[in-house]
């Protein structure tokens, strides 16, 4: 998948102001309007000033938009990176059916395939102001145990050339005590404000986990990679192991085998049903650096000479 540049798409600078946008867009669609334009390519130039202009008419897609195409050229093979639009403050669910389903993949892997295509700046003649949402990031062992923590969002404002930019919106947020990826935190009143005397919106969290170092979570239950030596596992061993709220001694059972599982129950993400914590075994070889080494593995050879390790393989 190749990255799309909008602006070059819509002959306008990145620096452009909100009515030089619209001023070419205008211009653009009226020359490329399958019903006017003769040109061969007219319908599908038509269709990418369409999937430019939703996002670049939009402060808040064009925000993350700007954030994220910095480091990309136009016709660059593209993967959204994970997370790519954590910290982004945007009007709206953003799960509105919109005018998407003809955009391409390259839109959709930013934005999904719905998203609210417009209409905030029509009347809206509801007085409860309109609900905001964003998708954080925080450390699991949060989740274990609870916090409080100051949390940055990027908000879009236009300045008096019309032009955008990102402004920081700080939070002192409480993250509650087993919440996992995927679940949101409700902020009353963080919202849109109200209209007339009606009441502001409120600002929705999602919540995701930083990558870890150490473990991978899956729902409720924690996974960690836990390397143990040869003579641990053939022999059995009490080995440490970190877990999120410290360290745990775990016995591995004699003749484990790479790739095992041991489990400690509801000592994942906790919860009314907490999760697991798996520890999963992988065994580590030590280096053959010296001679004293090098003659100890060709012993080894040796003595297991019938072992072969690859025959599930049949060879």
């Amino acid at each position: 998948m190749e990255f799309k540049d909008y602006y070059k798409i819509m002959g306008v600078a990145r620096d452009a102001s909100q009515d030089e946008i619209k001023r070419a867009y205008r211009q653009l669609a009226r020359k490329y309007h399958p019903d006017v334009s003769k040109a061969p390519d007219a319908e599908a130039r038509f269709k990418e000033l369409g999937e430019a202009n939703a996002v670049l008419k939009d402060l808040e897609k064009r925000a993350a938009y700007d954030q994220l195409g910095k480091d990309w050229k136009a016709g660059q093979d593209f993967r959204p990176p994970p997370d790519w639009n954590s910290g982004f403050e945007y009007a709206g669910d953003g799960s509105g059916a919109g005018e998407a389903g003809d955009f391409s993949d390259f839109f959709e892997s930013l934005y999904g395939r719905h998203f609210d295509s417009g209409g905030r700046g029509r009347p809206d003649f509801q007085a409860r102001g309109e609900d905001h949402h964003a998708k954080v990031m925080i450390d699991l062992e949060d989740a274990y145990t609870g916090a409080t923590r100051i949390i940055t969002l990027q908000t879009p404002k236009v300045d008096a050339q019309g032009r955008v930019s990102l402004a920081a919106h700080k939070l002192n947020v409480t993250i509650p005590l087993g919440i996992r990826a995927g679940q949101h935190i409700r902020l009353t009143g963080q919202g849109s404000p109200g209209i007339g005397q009606g009441k502001p919106g409120d600002l929705y969290l999602e919540i995701g986990f930083h990558p870890h170092a150490w473990y991978r979570v899956d729902l409720r239950d924690v996974y960690l990679d836990l390397a143990v030596a040869p003579w641990e596992a053939a022999l059995g061993a009490m080995v440490k192991a970190p877990t999120p709220v410290g360290v745990v001694e775990l016995k591995i059972p004699a003749g484990s085998a790479s790739g095992s599982k041991l489990r400690l129950k509801g000592r994942g993400i906790p919860g009314s049903t907490p999760g697991d914590f798996y520890a999963v075994l992988q065994i580590s070889l030590p280096p053959a650096e010296g001679d004293v080494e090098k003659a100890f593995y060709g012993h080894m050879a040796e003595q297991f000479k019938a072992f072969n390790p690859r025959a599930k393989l049949g060879v």
